[in-house]
Formats: structure tokens, C-alpha cells, sequence
């Protein structure tokens, strides 16, 4: 499964990607923490792309800081502007 940093934030899985998980001999449990294991390296990759840093250097005050902003974003531009829709 290519887990690409270009994935849209309105869909942090493809179609695809989704139906290999549901297709995976997992537990239900097991499939939610893929699912957000996924979603999570492909935050963490977004916010590594916006630092400008390998996402091995990201530390937790920046992770932070960018929940913040986006959070900031999302109040005051609107859900739309921001990275994460939900």
C-alpha cells in the first residue's frame, strides 16, 4: 500500500486503500488502528512537508504548533481553509 503525502486531507484514504484494509484478516479494533496509523503518517508527513524538515526531526512542539494554526485556520477561515476537515 503506497502511502503517499500528496493524499487529499478531505480523504486520508483512497477508495482502494479502504477496501485493502477492510479486505485484511484484522479484527474491527484492528482495522480502526490501521486506518488511523495511516491518517497519522500522513498528518505527520503533511506537517513535515510545511516545516521543511525530514518527519523524523519533527518535534512535539512543532506537531503542536500545527494543530494550533490549523485549528486558528479553521475558526477564522472557515473548515474549507484548513488542512484537516474534520
Amino acid at each position: 500500500m503506497d502511502i503517499s503525502p500528496n493524499q487529499s486531507s478531505t480523504q486520508f484514504l483512497t477508495p482502494d486503500e479502504s477496501a485493502q484494509v477492510d479486505a485484511a484478516l484484522l479484527t474491527s479494533p484492528e482495522k480502526f488502528l490501521t486506518r488511523l496509523t495511516i491518517s497519522s503518517l500522513r498528518i505527520l508527513q503533511h506537517i513535515a512537508q510545511e516545516y521543511d524538515v525530514p518527519i523524523e526531526e519533527l518535534t512535539a512542539k512543532q506537531i503542536i504548533n500545527w494543530f494550533e494554526i490549523d485549528g486558528k485556520i479553521r475558526k477564522e477561515e472557515g473548515v474549507e481553509q484548513a488542512f484537516l476537515k474534520w
